[in-house]
């Protein structure tokens, strides 16, 4: 099992974010998480989600760790290929690879309606962008002489493109996917996984078990079929088992927050979160089971005579995940949470169903910078030891 760390690059809603202190203490939290062992540093790549993600263009930050960081593998996790020529890209990435001695990791991703439209690009066109895009990039990379190519979205006039990645014959590709359909459309094209959905671990299970099946049949885009695959995951390590699972609980729930652009433009999304992470609990379902399974119009009216107000919201489903509780959450494995020996526990689950790498969420708007600084340095000293050197995570 491999330990990466994912980045939003959080603060919470205010009109004084504080962005050097924001992106110093991320640096701080980076060069730690090398020196302790974890193996990937990941970055997303997104715009206009104020008081939510702080990362429009995470090469920024690669530059600056490329220069504070030895052996930490630095992945864009993902970079937008709808929202840029893929030439541009292919520069960026290269470049960063050579900065880091060949340590770069390129996932790629389409993003939402949400920042698409903010950025003139149509949400219709950006599966075919993408598609275009990834078969565009490996080429580049692998061309030493003049590339040159003719596609739907873009022209290429024969040009040398600069700089080649140090990695040959180039980094390892990746997908952000959090649907079936999106697990075997990076099977089909031969690139690795990066889960950016939360599930519990039996749901994830049968996910990972469509992408290995599809994945046989691959035709890879890039020199070579990478099958690895990463999973997101909110955590939080300390030695108060209780205290942790239930900060892990809070820091997810906010970010999953009803105030959240992507959660409110979205039909269904608790009810799709709710399905996630294994659905109503035996002690919620006197309260909840039976709504879910009425019509929205039955849902209202027993709500009322309750005293419950769905008026807002997705309803029951929101108010079902809002009353999942922290050991519910750690025992589904939809979050990695306790002391050292649970988190142990609930990644060698993840392990078993052949998950290759937890990409932990740690830095939220909700768990302060000296706080997680606390949870990676344990994750080094007491987590990741247990799956190395033959150690089998018991």
């Amino acid at each position: 099992m491999q330990f990466g760390l994912l980045y939003e690059m959080q603060r919470p809603y205010d009109d004084e974010i504080d962005w050097y202190m924001l992106y110093q203490e991320t640096l701080e939290q980076c060069e730690l998480a090398d020196q302790v062992g974890f193996d990937n540093l990941w970055f997303v790549e997104h715009h206009f989600l104020y008081g939510f993600s702080g990362s429009p263009c995470p090469e920024v930050m690669f530059g600056a760790l490329s220069q504070r960081t030895k052996n930490i593998r630095i992945g864009f996790g993902v970079s937008i290929l709808p929202n840029h020529h893929p030439v541009r890209i292919a520069e960026r990435a290269a470049m960063v690879d050579q900065l880091t001695n060949g340590r770069v990791e390129f996932g790629t991703g389409r993003s939402n309606a949400y920042e698409q439209i903010g950025q003139g690009i149509d949400p219709r066109e950006t599966r075919d962008r993408w598609d275009e895009a990834i078969r565009m990039i490996p080429q580049i990379w692998q061309t030493s002489g003049e590339f040159s190519w003719e596609g739907d979205f873009w022209n290429v006039p024969p040009r040398r493109v600069l700089p080649q990645p140090y990695q040959k014959p180039h980094p390892r590709m990746y997908l952000a996917c959090t649907q079936t359909e999106s697990f075997r459309l990076a099977a089909q094209r031969g690139i690795g996984v990066l889960s950016s959905a939360s599930y519990a671990v039996d749901i994830l299970a049968n996910h990972v078990k469509v992408y290995r099946d599809a994945i046989k049949d691959a035709d890879p885009v890039g020199a070579e079929v990478n099958d690895f695959w990463g999973n997101n995951v909110h955590s939080f390590c300390a030695k108060d088992d209780q205290a942790a699972k239930e900060l892990c609980a809070e820091s997810m729930k906010t970010f999953f927050g009803p105030d959240k652009p992507y959660i409110a433009g979205r039909i269904g999304a608790y009810e799709e979160l709710l399905e996630a992470w294994g659905g109503v609990p035996e002690h919620l379902k006197a309260d909840f089971g039976r709504w879910l399974r009425q019509s929205d119009e039955e849902h209202q009216s027993q709500a009322a005579e309750a005293g419950i107000s769905l008026d807002s919201g997705p309803g029951a489903a929101r108010a079902a995940v809002a009353q999942l509780d922290a050991n519910t959450l750690a025992d589904r494995g939809v979050i990695i949470a306790g002391n050292p020996e649970s988190c142990i526990k609930t990644i060698k689950t993840y392990e078993d169903i052949g998950v290759d790498q937890v990409m932990l969420i740690l830095q939220t708007e909700t768990i302060p910078h000296d706080k997680v600084m606390e949870s990676i340095e344990l994750y080094g000293n007491e987590v990741i030891p247990a799956f190395r050197n033959g150690g089998n995570g018991k």
